[in-house]
């Protein structure tokens, strides 16, 4: 009889091994900007898994810090392209679908830099064009910088945030 228990992970597959500094539940707090809004700030939670195939899901919830109310949700995969270069596939509930890929950076800590290669939008969805977004994993904590190009304004800044795993 095995001693694993029916509940327990599968081993990360070989294709993912230099993307495992990733995996786990983050908590933490961030802030954004844009021109067409008012500043805010967040508290977020994401977890990264994997059910033993060569890729990683990703799930992300904000709340507002001062009401505690919903701000936005999105989810999606990581997909390896070799040792040094990842995809990402993100979709979120207000009708936005990103498509990234960048650069893997392992060493002392993990560094992921994406750009997209398309955004697609539902119809009644805000006009994004352009989406960048840096990650960086140091032990147990994440940190992480979003650029935006949307409804009419130039790719810029838009959200940082810093998160601690809570579990892996």
């Amino acid at each position: 009889m095995s001693s694993e228990s029916p509940c327990s992970s599968p081993p990360p597959h070989p294709d993912i091994a230099h993307l495992v500094a990733l995996l786990g539940t983050w908590r933490g707090r961030g802030r954004g900007d844009y021109p067409t809004i008012d500043d805010f700030e967040y508290l977020e939670e994401v977890t990264i898994g994997h059910v033993g195939k060569p890729f990683l899901s990703y799930a992300q919830k904000t709340r507002d810090a001062h009401t505690d109310l919903p701000l936005h949700a999105e989810s999606g995969y990581f997909r390896p392209v070799g040792v040094g270069e990842v995809e990402l596939v993100v979709a979120q509930p207000s009708g936005i679908v990103e498509l990234h890929t960048g650069a893997v950076t392992a060493g002392q800590e993990l560094r992921l830099e994406l750009a997209t290669l398309h955004v697609h939008t539902t119809p009644t969805a805000k006009s994004v064009t352009e989406v960048t977004r840096s990650i960086t994993i140091a032990g147990d904590t994440m940190h992480y910088e979003v650029a935006m190009a949307a409804v009419g304004q130039p790719l810029q800044h838009h959200l940082t945030a810093t998160l601690q795993r809570i579990t892996d």
